[in-house]
């Protein structure tokens, strides 16, 4: 969290001590937004433009005169057209289609832009590169830049759009989005003051905070387990034979998606199954992978008489001594001791073997 309020600090210069004071040739320089009802995406939008220095001091101008946003230095979610040349960024014309990738090939995403995607996709190497003072086009930008639209801005701009998450009918309700949070900013309909400015500012406060926060995370925490990871991955055998087995012994850092990704950069020809950690007791877990980046199924679950079963009667179930407990739905167990949580995963594999013989 500290790491996160410096970094808003140095954008927003509110850091330590006076600093120079930057010199004012001129009036300070505006991005226009409609006014009314307020969404996560302009909030999103008019808060990463003033993240870039020539947009730090800018007064933020909610209208729908045309006259009022022609004078403004950017408009973003309203006035009907999408011209980056003018830094016009409105998606909601009849004949806007853009994506991310569409805009930039070398992306893959394909959800509709939001004001908050036009402008990330425009200036989100540049904040970034400033934030954290690397290169725009250097590893870190590149892969914090990719990160932060696949889990933060692509949700804002599929929601701001009515895209679905998935087909069909949602098993349960989604109210506490970032999106749903900004909403709940605006007054309600039957509140006395219907203003909407404060709210904005709030709202703008709330997705800032949060990007930050995001950023942060990802920079200072997601990202140093990569290395982790790879490392990892290029010393399973040592773990176990099979090559299945993958053991982070640094703790349970962010490992997920790191494992989806360099199974395909590295080309491993099998997939891993099981991933060993430290827990913060000192006790040992055995986990599976899941099946996916975002699904809760697993490659290759404990076995179905081990789950929910704990401490001893787990142990001589299993016959594996120091055995703690495996989640019902066996995605995870744990052991007292490393050599006991490699044994629950050695079993583990022998079942998957033993299963694929008699199936054979």
């Amino acid at each position: 969290m500290r790491s996160a309020l410096r970094l808003m600090a140095a954008a927003t210069g509110t850091g330590a001590g006076p600093g120079p004071k930057r010199p004012r040739p001129g009036p300070a320089p505006r991005i226009g937004t409609h006014d009314g009802t307020f969404h996560c995406d302009e909030a999103l939008a008019c808060y990463l433009l003033r993240l870039l220095p020539r947009y730090r001091d800018a007064e933020v101008v909610r209208t729908r005169d045309p006259q009022r946003l022609a004078q403004c230095d950017v408009v973003v979610d309203v006035g009907g057209e999408y011209d980056p040349e003018r830094h016009r960024y409105d998606h909601h014309q009849r004949s806007f289609t853009q994506s991310m990738r569409s805009l930039r090939p070398d992306k893959p995403w394909t959800t509709k832009l939001s004001s908050a995607g036009l402008v990330y996709c425009h200036f989100g190497s540049q904040i970034l590169a400033g934030l954290l003072g690397q290169p725009e086009d250097g590893p870190v930008v590149t892969a914090l830049y990719d990160k932060l639209y696949e889990n933060f801005v692509e949700e804002i701009d599929a929601i701001d759009n009515g895209i679905a998450q998935a087909e069909g009918e949602p098993r349960y309700a989604l109210t506490t989005t970032l999106s749903a949070r900004v909403g709940h900013l605006n007054p309600r309909w039957n509140d006395p003051d219907q203003d909407t400015e404060a709210g904005f500012k709030r709202a703008m406060e709330l997705v800032g905070g949060e990007f930050m926060d995001r950023l942060d995370y990802y920079h200072r925490a997601w990202l140093p387990a990569r290395a982790l990871v790879e490392e990892a991955i290029r010393q399973r055998f040592e773990v176990d034979a099979s090559g299945a087995v993958l053991e982070l012994p640094q703790g349970g850092c962010p490992w997920k998606e790191h494992v989806f990704s360099l199974e395909q950069e590295l080309a491993l020809p099998d997939p891993l199954q099981l991933v060993l950690f430290p827990d913060r007791n000192g006790q040992w877990r055995v986990q599976s992978v899941p099946a996916g980046p975002h699904t809760f199924q697993s490659r290759l679950p404990l076995p179905e008489p081990w789950r929910g079963v704990r401490d001893e009667a787990l142990s001589q179930l299993a016959g594996i001594p120091g055995c703690v407990f495996v989640h019902a739905s066996g995605f995870i167990g744990g052991n007292r001791t490393r050599e006991g949580a490699l044994e629950m995963a050695r079993r583990t594999l022998a079942q998957r073997h033993g299963e694929g013989t008699q199936n054979g």
